[in-house]
Order: structure tokens, then C-alpha cells, then sequence
């Protein structure tokens, strides 16, 4: 991706000048121990404390206000009480800063009184056309510059992982954490309230950023899902996204009045919308970072056939297992190399794939020889190992060997078994094959240290490592997926647009089902053919014209679910069975109203579609299986309107029973082409018609292989 110049990011990440607002020479305040991350973490540029009574802060000449700066700074960051903050942003934007940082909290995120400060925040900041992280964020980090405007220290090497987390937590108080196990930030950002700089602005700004390899979100809800999608498809084919998602439970789960809208819980949008996106999802904290680093720190998969070598039984079957159960193949090795393996393990080893060396002491065969052989056989496309140990076992054991080896100390006894590293580390990038390990020592033990030094992931458990590398596989199927090409919209149908105006005006909340399935007709949507009928007469004679058998139904705009309420009277063959029909329903609907004469569509099969809209999120499309245990079965997926074909054939092949919808059983594939149209007109319809709520489309019948709706249902909007 190319540098994005409107992107606010790209100037505040790499300031030449910050200032601080705030940060005294306590350093059990924050202010102050983020100033102290500044200076103390080698930024290059020149640093300006504000402050209204010290003379210096931490050594650097302090000043009482902006006005007494000697420039204006690039960046200015603030940690102080809330109510100064406005007026000092102003002072700032006097001077022709255009960057900031809000550390301090106290604003939306306390109520309505925080809201109105926040809000002239904002209008301040455009007064002076500033941009600004949070407010009550906890900074950012650019280890490549450096910066660091976080409270934990920055230590070691640049990175390769780019990070925006709406929780300050998660980049910085976890970096001591992350320095053990060998992960390293490339830029990090930590959002706060996105009163200005928001989440979707990050993405984009790592999706181009030359030194961020992988991108890892962090995320609690989004403004606006439709730019967040629009963006992550233009990085994601060429830079992994991963995402873990935390804010789709029950309690955030957005009731409606159709089926569809019943089963749109925030989460199923999420999981619809990183799919849509190419966006990896995750669920823990622990696999955002982990994942993240294997993605961004080794080669790409090019394949799905991977080996396993471990000193092992159990890890290696639980390694070959987790891929295994994730979609990668575990091939038996050829016997050509097989025998080559076999020269390097002792006799009871196993040298098919697992690689099973059992307890060998032999660190040379488990970490060069045999992981060499099998790169180099151009039989697989990566190596997950477990078992490397040296210097963190000998220590362990050293207690043992007390009076044995002499009197030196367990790190001298450990010291003398140390190999050289070189070759071992160089191995994924000499073959171009990722590599990814497990052990059950830390950094105690060299050969954990020195891969993780060299970028190499180095997990704490086999199943984990397994995991890292299907992050490589679920990426390699996301970078293979076809382009997105967004599709064109049609005219808005004249006929619909009157249908819902005119029941607008009336005040109806929902159309009748008729009505609901003349504004499907109008845009192409194949539904039962039917006829309306105000009398026994009037039925009789729409059945002799639609052909037997029929179906009535109670129409009317008061009946949403007509189930279950004897409204529906199903398979009537004859003139008589109508006269019968029309009666019982109209006794059970209490009033007299509209009967719907419907042709009787037969069909093994039942899907559902339709259209629900959440906030932020705009029309968004289902699809799962339908009929009377739709709710039960719960097999649906969501995506944002409008849809492409590539959409709407993923929506298909992503539900657990997609299998029912090919040939089964004596019954003949689903026309995909007519399916597809279905879901992307249910889209379209949402994006033409505002005024629309939601769309129930359920069931739709496969009547052969044509999918043909029988039941409809179209909520509007109340104002």
C-alpha cells in the first residue's frame, strides 16, 4: 500500500519535536513516567517539558507556557487534569502545532459533562486543523524511530508487528511481558475515545507502514464497520490482519422483529464482517500477539503440507493433530527421506512425519540436520518443532549432578554444551519456509533466547505453536482469495419505492406479506406465485387459476409470524379444501382480513435470507438455513451490503451444513448463480430503501435446484 498523505499518523508517529504538558520530575506520576520513556528510550529528537513552576524537568530546561517555546513543536502530549486541556490544545494551536496526544481521561467516557468537554476538544482541534490520539488513551510507540510516549520502557531491537488496541493496556503495560517472549513491536497506538484519530485511521496507517509486517487490532466496537471493510481489503491481500474482537455478547445483542433481526448479535457481524474483510480472528490476547509475530516475522506459506519434528511422542500427536483438525495436511515423508532422517535418530525413533526422535540429548540433529533434510526436500511447505533445549534443561537437572562434574556453578556446567547458533537460525530464511517452535523452558535456556532474538515465534506449549502456524495457513487461503470488485448498484425500482411510501404514510411499521414480496418481485427476487383474495369465492377462483395445491395464509400488516396461530393452511387440493381453508383462517386470525392464495412450493431443502441494520454497520445481508428451527439451529452468516459474488459464494461454502446445498442424497446442486442473486439483492434493496428495517426471507424453498421465497416479511424504519 502507499503512504496514505492525508492520514494524520504519518506526521505524528514520526515527530523531529514533542512537548509535555503535564509531566513533573515525580516519577511515580504518570506524566512523568511517560516523559520519562522519552528521554530514556533514545528518542532523537529535541524534547520541551511544559511546566508552569519547575525550571527543569529530569535535567531539560522546562517552560511556563507554549508562548515561551523556542519553535513550535511537532508533538504535543498532554497528561493533566481534564478542564486545562482545551485551553492549552488552544494555545498550542496558536503557535502552529498540529499533532497532539490526550492522555488525560475524564471526558465522554465520565458523561454528559465529559461528552461537552470532549466535544470542545474537537472544536478546537479543527479550529487549528490539529489531529489528535485519544483523549484517554495511553500514547503510542515507533520502535523504529524511537519513540515511546507509553509508561513501560522500550527494550531491545526494532520490530515487526504494527498494533492499535482501543485498550491503553494492551501496548504498554504487557511489554515487559511481550520483551520475554521475544515479540517486538514495530508501532503501537492506543486509540482512547477516538474523539479525532480513530482505529480504521491506524489500520491504514500500518497497512502502509514499510516497517510493520503483520497488523494485530485489538477492538471493542466500530464508528463505521463500511470504512473499516473498504480499508482492510485494500491491505490484507498483501499484509495479515488479525483481530480479536471482545464486544459481542448478549447483553450487546440488538433485538428486532424478524427472524433475521432475532439472530444479528453484534458478534455474528463481526465474524461476518473479518471474514468479508480477510481479517484473521482471534480469541485471546495471548494468540492477537502470538499469531501476529508469526505472521509478521516468518515467511509465507505457500502451501498447506506441513512437518512436525519433536524429541516427543505426545507433542509431536498433538501438533500433527491441532494443524491437522485446522486444514494442513501431515504427509508421510518419502521413503528416500525417511532413510536420511533415519541416519540421525536412534533405532526406536520414527522418521515419518511426525519426526519422533524421542528423548535424544543430540541437539545438533533436532535443530540443524534434520530440520535441514527436511526443508530442503521440497516434500513440505513448513516445520513446527518441539523439544529444542539446552542450557534451561542442563540448569534443571544441574542439582542432580552436584559432585559429579565438578565445582563450578549450573550456568559454567550449562555453558560448556553450548553450540553454535548460526545455522540453525538462518534455516527459514536460507529455504523461504516458516518455521515455528515449542518448549517448555523460557528464556533461561539459550536456544530459546537465541531464536527468539533471531525473530523465530518460540511458544510455551506444542497445540500453541501448532496454532501460530495455521495463522500462516488461514493467511496463505486469505491472500489467494480473488479481488474484490465492488458491484454496481441498480436503479431504484419505482414500484417498491411506492409500495413503502405508501405504507409509511399510513403508519404501518411492516408491510404485509404480499406487499413485502411485490418489492421483491420488482427487483428480480423469485417468490411462490399468489393472488389476494377478500372472500371464499375469490380464493376458490385464485386456486383454480394458480393451479392445485395452494396455500393460504392470513395477510396483513398486524400478523409478523402467522406460525404456530393456525393462519397457514398448507397443501389444499381442491375448491372444497379452500371453502374449508379460508374459514378456519379467518376464524383464527378474530377479524376480517386479506387471504393470501399461494401456489404450494415442495422442496427437501429450507435456507433463509435477509437484511438487518445495526448501528455503524449499515444493511447487512444473512444467509444460514431456514424454516421453522432456523432460531434452533442458529447456522447463519452476516456481510455487509453491497455484496460481490465472491461474498455471496463464501457466505455459502462458510456454513457448517453448505454440503446439503450441493448434490445429496438423490437431490441436484443448488443453483449457486440464482442464490447468489438472492443474497446480493437483499443487499441492494437495504442500500436503495433507507426506509427499510429489516427483510425476513423465510423459508425459501430449493424446489428442485431453484431457490423460490414463500414466506417474506419487510420491517421499516420508524422515525
Amino acid at each position: 500500500m502507499e503512504n496514505s498523505s492525508s492520514n494524520p499518523l504519518f506526521e505524528l508517529m514520526e515527530p523531529k519535536t514533542i512537548a509535555t504538558v503535564g509531566a513533573g520530575n515525580n516519577p511515580m506520576k504518570m506524566g512523568a513516567i511517560q516523559a520519562l520513556s522519552i528521554v530514556k528510550d533514545g528518542f532523537p529528537g529535541k524534547y520541551y517539558p511544559i511546566h508552569p513552576t519547575e525550571k527543569e524537568v529530569f535535567g531539560y530546561k522546562a517552560y511556563p507556557s507554549a508562548f515561551d517555546l523556542p519553535e513550535a513543536p511537532d508533538l504535543v502530549m498532554f497528561v493533566l487534569p481534564a478542564p486545562l486541556v482545551v485551553q492549552i490544545l488552544e494555545d498550542f494551536g496558536k503557535i502552529g502545532t498540529k499533532r497532539a496526544v490526550v492522555i488525560t481521561a475524564g471526558f465522554r467516557e465520565t458523561g454528559p459533562q465529559g461528552q461537552e468537554l470532549e466535544e470542545q476538544l474537537k472544536d478546537v482541534a479543527r479550529r487549528y486543523d490539529i489531529r489528535f490520539l485519544g483523549p484517554n488513551c495511553m500514547g503510542m510507540l515507533n520502535s523504529h524511530l524511537p519513540l515511546n510516549v507509553t509508561v513501560a520502557p522500550l527494550t531491545g531491537p526494532p520490530g515487526l508487528l504494527g498494533m492499535a488496541s482501543q485498550s491503553g493496556t494492551y501496548i504498554t503495560q504487557t511489554l515487559p511481558y511481550l520483551q520475554q517472549k521475544g515479540i517486538r513491536f514495530s508501532k503501537a497506538i492506543s486509540v482512547g475515545n477516538e474523539a479525532d484519530i480513530d482505529i480504521i485511521d491506524c489500520l491504514e496507517y500500518l497497512g502502509a507502514d514499510q516497517d510493520t509486517k503483520a497488523i494485530s487490532l485489538y477492538i471493542e466496537g466500530l464508528k463505521d464497520a463500511g470504512r473499516f471493510l473498504e480499508t482492510a481489503r485494500r491491505i490484507t491481500p498483501h499484509k495479515p490482519v488479525l483481530a480479536q474482537y471482545v464486544g459481542g455478547t448478549d447483553a450487546g445483542a440488538r433485538a428486532g422483529s424478524s427472524h433475521t433481526g432475532a439472530m444479528a448479535g453484534p458478534d455474528y457481524l463481526y465474524e461476518g464482517l473479518f471474514r468479508q474483510a480477510g481479517i484473521i480472528r482471534v480469541e485471546s490476547i495471548e494468540e492477537l500477539y502470538y499469531h501476529g509475530w508469526v505472521l509478521a516475522a516468518q515467511p509465507r506459506l505457500k502451501g498447506k503440507r506441513l512437518a512436525v519434528l519433536t524429541n516427543s511422542g505426545g507433542p509431536g500427536t498433538a501438533m500433527a493433530n491441532t494443524c491437522n483438525d485446522g486444514g494442513m495436511e501431515v504427509p508421510a515423508f518419502s521413503k528416500k527421506l525417511q532413510a536420511e532422517i533415519k541416519k540421525h535418530i536412534p533405532p526406536h525413533g520414527s522418521a515419518g512425519n511426525p519426526v519422533d526422535l524421542t528423548f535424544h540429548m543430540d541437539s545438533e540433529a533436532i535443530s540443524t540436520i534434520i530440520p535441514e533434510l527436511i526443508l530442503k526436500s521440497g516434500e513440505v511447505d513448513g516445520l513446527v518443532v518441539h523439544g529444542l533445549m539446552g542450557g534451561g534443561f542442563l540448569k534443571a537437572v544441574y542439582p542432580h549432578l552436584t559432585g559429579l562434574v565438578g565445582d563450578i556453578g549450573a550456568d559454567n556446567f550449562a555453558a560448556r554444551f553450548a553450540r553454535d547458533m548460526e545455522k540453525p537460525l538462518s534455516l527459514p530464511e536460507k529455504y523461504g519456509l516458516p518455521m515455528v517452535f515449542s518448549s517448555f523452558f523460557g528464556r533461561e535456556d539459550n536456544f530459546t533466547a537465541a531464536y527468539q532474538d533471531q525473530n523465530i515465534p518460540f511458544f510455551d506449549g506444542p497445540e500453541k505453536a501448532a496454532r501460530g502456524m495455521l495463522a500462516l495457513h488461514r493467511y496463505n487461503q486469505v491472500s489467494k482469495r480473488p479481488a474484490f470488485s465492488s458491484p454496481d448498484l441498480p436503479a431504484q425500482a419505482e414500484r417498491a419505492a411506492n409500495i413503502i411510501s405508501g405504507a409509511r404514510e399510513k403508519g404501518l411499521k411492516n408491510l404485509d406479506e404480499y406487499s413485502s414480496k411485490l418489492v421483491l418481485q420488482a427487483y428480480g427476487i423469485p417468490v411462490s406465485t399468489e393472488m389476494l383474495a377478500g372472500s371464499t369465492d375469490e380464493a376458490v377462483q385464485a386456486a383454480d387459476k394458480i393451479g392445485y395445491p395452494v396455500v393460504l395464509k392470513g395477510c396483513s400488516p398486524n400478523l409478523v409470524h402467522k406460525t404456530g396461530q393456525d393462519l397457514i393452511q398448507l397443501n389444499l387440493s381442491s375448491s372444497e379444501e379452500v371453502e374449508l381453508a379460508y374459514k378456519a383462517v379467518l376464524a383464527s386470525a378474530g377479524q376480517d382480513i386479506p387471504v393470501l392464495v399461494s401456489k404450494m412450493i415442495k422442496g427437501e431443502r429450507e435456507v433463509m435470507a435477509g437484511m438487518i441494520r445495526q448501528q455503524g454497520f449499515g444493511p447487512c445481508v444473512l444467509f444460514g438455513f431456514g424454516g421453522i428451527f432456523a432460531e434452533a439451529v442458529n447456522d447463519t452468516v452476516f456481510r455487509l451490503a453491497p455484496l460481490s459474488i465472491v461474498d455471496t459464494a463464501e457466505m455459502v461454502d462458510s456454513l457448517r451444513s453448505s454440503a446439503l446445498l450441493g448434490e445429496y442424497r438423490g437431490l441436484p446442486h443448488v443453483d449457486s448463480e440464482a442464490l447468489n442473486n438472492i443474497l446480493q439483492t437483499v443487499g441492494n434493496i437495504g442500500l436503495l430503501h433507507p426506509e427499510i428495517s429489516e427483510i425476513d426471507l423465510n423459508p425459501v424453498i430449493i424446489s428442485g435446484s431453484e431457490p423460490v421465497v414463500v414466506d417474506a416479511l419487510i420491517v421499516l424504519q420508524q422515525d
